[in-house]
C-alpha cells in the first residue's frame, strides 16, 4: 500500500473528524463516522458503546497480539479560540481544531499504520482500538473495553509526544482527608482545633520524600490542592477537610503509596479511586530496543492516558506536542502526521515480541 496515499487520506480523515463535536461522553457521531470509514476500507469493526475494535484479517489465536490505540474524545473548548473549534481550518502545513493535537493526529496516524501493516507479513496479531471517554477516565471507555479485548501482549498508545517514546507514565490518586477535633468557643480555652491537626499533616505532605524514585518519572509527587473548615468565626472547628493530588510512579503501586500516606497522617484518608495506575515497560523490551535503534528519545510522561487503565505492557508515542493539548487554537502540522505514520510503520514492521 502506498504510504503517500495513506498520509493524504489520514489528513482528510482528520479534518472530517474535527468537524464532528466529540466531547467526552458525547462521541456517538464521531464513532459512527469512524465505523463507516473502516467499513469502506474493507474492515469489520466491532462497536462497544462509543469504542471501536477492529482486527487485522489474518488473526491467529496462536500469535501474540499488538494493540494500536488512541482516543476519539476531546475536552470542552476553552475560552480564547479565534476560530470555530470544529472548523478544522487548514493553512499551509497547519490544521487548527479541537482535538487535532490531542489526539486526532495520533488516531489517524495509527489507523494508517494499521491499514499498511494489516497487509504485511507479521509474527503477531494486530488490532486497532478507538477508545472513548479518555479525557475523563470514564467507566465506558478503556476500562469498559479491557475485559472485551482478551490477552494483549503490547499496546501502542497514541498521544502527542513529538514521536518520542514514553516508557513510563505517572498514575493518579485523589485523596479526601479529614482531620477531626472537638468544637468549642473561640473566646475560651476549649475545644480541639481540627485545622491545627490538618496543618501538621499538610506539612508532612509538603516535606515527605518517598524512599524510592523512578528512573524515568522521578519521585512520587503530592500536592494539597483544596482545604475547607469551620462554620463561623467564633467556633473552633471540629473538622478540617483537605484534598491531596498524588502523582504515583512505577516505583510503587497505588496501594503501596496509599499505605505509606495513611501510616504517616493522623487525619482520615480516603482514596476516590485506585484505578489510575502508573505504568512502565522493561527497557529491554523489543519495542523499546527498536525505538532506540530508530533514534527515538525515551522518557517518562507526567500526563495521564488510557495506559493508566491497561493491565498490559504499553508505550505512549504519537505526533504532536503535549504542550498544545487543551489549549485555545489547538493545532497539528500535516508534516507531523506524515512523519508519524512513517515512524509508526518503521517501529512495528519486523517487530518480534514473545
Amino acid at each position: 500500500m502506498n504510504i503517500t496515499t495513506l498520509q493524504n487520506e489520514s489528513i482528510t480523515l482528520l479534518k472530517a473528524l474535527l468537524a464532528i463535536p466529540s466531547i467526552s461522553r458525547e462521541e456517538e457521531d464521531a464513532a459512527e463516522y469512524m465505523s463507516l470509514f473502516l467499513k469502506e476500507k474493507g474492515f469489520t469493526p466491532e462497536r462497544f458503546k462509543n469504542n471501536l475494535v477492529v482486527k487485522a484479517p489474518d488473526w491467529d489465536e496462536s500469535k501474540p497480539a499488538v494493540m494500536l490505540n488512541s482516543h476519539i474524545d476531546t475536552v470542552k473548548a476553552v475560552s480564547g479560540w479565534e476560530s470555530d473549534p470544529f472548523s478544522g481550518i487548514e493553512e499551509d502545513d497547519r490544521i487548527t481544531g479541537l482535538g487535532s493535537n490531542d489526539a486526532g493526529a495520533a488516531l489517524v496516524s495509527l489507523l494508517a499504520a494499521f491499514r499498511y501493516l494489516s497487509k504485511c507479513r507479521r509474527t503477531y496479531n494486530l488490532l486497532f482500538v478507538v477508545s472513548a471517554e479518555e479525557e475523563v477516565s470514564g467507566a465506558n471507555g478503556m476500562e469498559f473495553l479491557v475485559p472485551q479485548l482478551g490477552k494483549i501482549d503490547l499496546a501502542i498508545v497514541g498521544e502527542p509526544t513529538q514521536m518520542n517514546l514514553a516508557v513510563a507514565e505517572k498514575g493518579l490518586m485523589v485523596l479526601d482527608c479529614t482531620a477531626y477535633g472537638k468544637a468549642g468557643h473561640a473566646a475560651r480555652n476549649e475545644g480541639e482545633n481540627a485545622i491545627y491537626k490538618a496543618i501538621k499533616d499538610i506539612q508532612w505532605i509538603e516535606n515527605f520524600r518517598f524512599p524510592k524514585s523512578s528512573e524515568f518519572l522521578g519521585p512520587v509527587k503530592m500536592s494539597c490542592t483544596q482545604i475547607e473548615a469551620g462554620h463561623q468565626h467564633n467556633v473552633v472547628p471540629e473538622q478540617c477537610r483537605f484534598v491531596v493530588d498524588v502523582r504515583t510512579t512505577d516505583s510503587y503501586t497505588n496501594e503501596e503509596t496509599l499505605a505509606i500516606i495513611r501510616k504517616n497522617l493522623q487525619s482520615e484518608v480516603k482514596a476516590r479511586s485506585l484505578r489510575l495506575n502508573p505504568s512502565g515497560i522493561a527497557l529491554d523490551h523489543p519495542v523499546v530496543e527498536k525505538a532506540k535503534k530508530m533514534g527515538l528519545r525515551t522518557f517518562g510522561s507526567p500526563t495521564l492516558s488510557d495506559q493508566a487503565l491497561m493491565p498490559w505492557p504499553s508505550v505512549k508515542i504519537g505526533p504532536g506536542d503535549s504542550a498544545r493539548s487543551h489549549t485555545a487554537n489547538e493545532y497539528i502540522y500535516k508534516s507531523e502526521i506524515k512523519k508519524g505514520i512513517a515512524a509508526y510503520i518503521e517501529l512495528l514492521e519486523g517487530l518480534e515480541i514473545g
